[in-house]
C-alpha cells in the first residue's frame, strides 16, 4: 500500500510573489516502491511556541498573548498559521515540491502577533498533511487518501520571515483601524497641517507621554 513520508529541508522568501510569502521546501519519499501518478496535498501549518526559549525582549514583546512568564506553562498553545494546498506531479522514490506560506502584518490574528515578536532563532512550526494519492497499474487508478498521523517539524528562521516582509513593507508595518478612529486621526493630521500619517501619531504620542 502506498505511504508517503515528508520532510521540511529549508524556507526562503519568494521574491516574486505578489504578497509576502515564504516557500518551504518540501521532500515528499514514497517509502513502498508505488509510483505514485499525482497528489492533492494539503497542509495545515501551526505555530508550536512551547518548543523554543525566549530572552527578556521576546518575552516582553509576547505577555499581550501569553501573560507574564511565571503563567507561560498553562498559555503556550499551538497557534494555527495558515493552511496551504498544493498538486504536485506524478513521481517514484521522492519529489521536492514548495509550499507556498502567506505572511502578514494582520496583528488581530494571533500567529502574526508571535512571529513579530520574535527577534531570532527560528520559529517552532508544526506541518501537519491529508489528502489525496492517485496510483494504480496502466489503464486502472486507485485513489488513497495520505494517512491522518503524517507530519513533520521544521524551526522557520525568524530572518525569512522578515525578508518576506521587508521585501514588500521595508521599515514599515500596517495597523489596522475602525474607520471611525481613522476619521479622527485624518482630520487631526489636516488640522495640523502634518506631512505623513507617522507625523501625525508621533506628535499625539508626545502630547500624551511628554
Amino acid at each position: 500500500m502506498v505511504d508517503l513520508e515528508f520532510t521540511c529541508l529549508g524556507a526562503d522568501a519568494d521574491r516574486y510573489a505578489a504578497t509576502p510569502t515564504i516557500q518551504l521546501h518540501l521532500r515528499i519519499t514514497e517509502t513502498t516502491g508505488t509510483p505514485v501518478h499525482a497528489l492533492a496535498l494539503r497542509c495545515q501549518i501551526r505555530i508550536e511556541p512551547i518548543r523554543r526559549r525566549y530572552d527578556d525582549t521576546e518575552g516582553e514583546a509576547l505577555a499581550d498573548l501569553f501573560g507574564e512568564r511565571a503563567r507561560w506553562g498553562e498559555t503556550l498553545k499551538p497557534l494555527q498559521l495558515a493552511f496551504v494546498t498544493q498538486m504536485v506531479a506524478g513521481f517514484t522514490g521522492s519529489a521536492d515540491v514548495d509550499l507556498a506560506l502567506p505572511c502578514s502584518y494582520d496583528f488581530d490574528v494571533a500567529a502574526h502577533k508571535y512571529l513579530y515578536a520574535l527577534r531570532e532563532g527560528g520559529v517552532p512550526l508544526l506541518l501537519l498533511f491529508n489528502g489525496t494519492i492517485f496510483t494504480g497499474r496502466p489503464g486502472t487508478l486507485s485513489v488513497t487518501p495520505v494517512a491522518w498521523q503524517k507530519e513533520t517539524s521544521y524551526a522557520l528562521p525568524v530572518p525569512v520571515w522578515r525578508a518576506a516582509m521587508d521585501q514588500h513593507f521595508p521599515g514599515a508595518a500596517w495597523l489596522r483601524l475602525r474607520r471611525e478612529t481613522f476619521d479622527k486621526l485624518y482630520d487631526y493630521r489636516a488640522r495640523e497641517a502634518l506631512p505623513g500619517w507617522d507625523d501625525a501619531i508621533e506628535r499625539l504620542l508626545k502630547e500624551k507621554l511628554g
